[in-house]
């Protein structure tokens, strides 16, 4: 298995989600960076469960614990190692998955895979429980990159069906934009609150109703200087469809307009450069603020595609594996009915990882200082 992504900057993470804890290594942030704990909390908050009908019953405090790297509140330059303690656990609630897999899940091919080894209980290392590390190690990262102006944010675009704004293309709206999703403390993370409404009574209907929904997550990221990536393997859009492909229940990633440029020809999908204050700016941002896998010094903007939750409580077809026969299905536990909300976070602490390994593969520890210093 492996449990480790990146080059310059290199998170491990571990756990199963009805372990004793789960937990994370991260390599390669320089000496001296400040760790504000308030903000880690803060991102974590994001991504733990309310038990409000849009997520789980299962309640975590998440308080990440540092064990090494961190000594009077900033890095020391060697591996941080950090663990979140599992408090809420129920794993009776999971003994028939141990035959019985869920449709859409991990539980079978986990059993392909490791042959009956794997730890089960609420999905183990497969659960949604191991974007915690992510979203710490993310914060870590968000930090060092905000220290050299670099901004990312997520929010909900597309839920059950119904579609809410878009970032704008221009940085200094957009910039506004990433002001008011920051200042947002509650509710749904969406850029025009008309639409948070209708998502809530989506969520809760499909709830209600024993099932899920899905939708999609667009994520913009402002003040990225030009020529950061390399061409072909190791392009912008190459390092971030592993990491967010690593995320549960995203099925799909497009950068820029994506998909919409198939129906397009080349004279509107051409973003036209332009000189503003003596910078190269692009006219539109169809690319995404990448061309030939770097960054041209826009905005990077991409989206996902968040399928529904596969654990649900309708009855479902599967197979007893114990008996070899077809069977049914009728899940027990603590299940999101979307997880957008909280998987909105997770998307942030990926991107900053990938984009934080990319620039410091580019610049090196020293520059992960100078932003710190400035």
């Amino acid at each position: 298995m492996r449990d480790s992504f990146g080059s310059a900057v290199n998170l491990t993470i571990f756990g199963e989600s009805h372990g004793p804890a789960v937990g994370g290594v991260l390599h390669g942030l320089a000496a001296g960076l400040p760790v504000d704990e308030d903000f880690i909390a803060r991102q974590m908050d994001k991504r733990r469960a309310r038990g409000d009908g849009l997520t789980t019953a299962r309640t975590e405090p998440d308080t990440v614990r540092f064990l090494s790297g961190v000594y009077k509140g900033h890095t020391t330059g060697t591996a941080i190692t950090f663990v979140i303690e599992n408090t809420n656990t129920r794993s009776g609630d999971y003994d028939q998955l141990a035959a019985m897999p869920r449709p859409g899940h991990a539980d079978f091919t986990a059993l392909a895979k490791y042959q009956g080894w794997q730890d089960s209980r609420g999905g183990g290392h497969f659960s949604g429980r191991l974007t915690a590390p992510v979203v710490a190690a993310g914060a870590l990262c968000l930090g060092v990159l905000a220290a050299h102006g670099v901004r990312v944010g997520t929010h909900i675009i597309r839920c059950a069906g119904i579609e809410g704004s878009r970032f704008d293309a221009e940085p200094d709206r957009l910039a506004r934009q990433l002001d008011a999703l920051d200042a947002r403390t509650e509710g749904l993370p969406v850029l025009d609150t008309a639409f948070e409404e209708p998502m809530r009574a989506a969520i809760k209907a499909a709830a209600a109703d024993g099932d899920s929904v899905g939708g999609v997550l667009e994520t913009a990221v402002l003040g990225l200087p030009a020529g950061i990536g390399e061409p072909f393997f190791d392009s912008v859009e190459s390092v971030l469809s592993h990491l967010l492909f690593s995320i549960p229940a995203v099925k799909g990633v497009e950068f820029g307009s994506g998909f919409a440029l198939a129906e397009m020809r080349g004279s509107q999908a051409n973003d036209p450069f332009l000189l503003w204050e003596d910078r190269v700016v692009t006219g539109s941002n169809h690319n995404g603020g990448v061309n030939g896998g770097i960054t041209n010094g826009m905005p990077l903007v991409l989206s996902t595609v968040i399928k529904p939750t596969p654990s649900i409580f309708k009855e479902q077809a599967t197979v007893d594996l114990s008996t070899g026969q077809a069977a049914t299905l009728q899940l027990k536990g603590r299940h999101d009915p979307c997880i957008l909300p909280r998987a909105r976070v997770v998307q942030d602490s990926m991107v900053a990882l990938g984009l934080l390994d990319l620039m410091t593969q580019s610049a090196g520890l020293d520059w992960q200082r100078k932003g710190s210093e400035a």
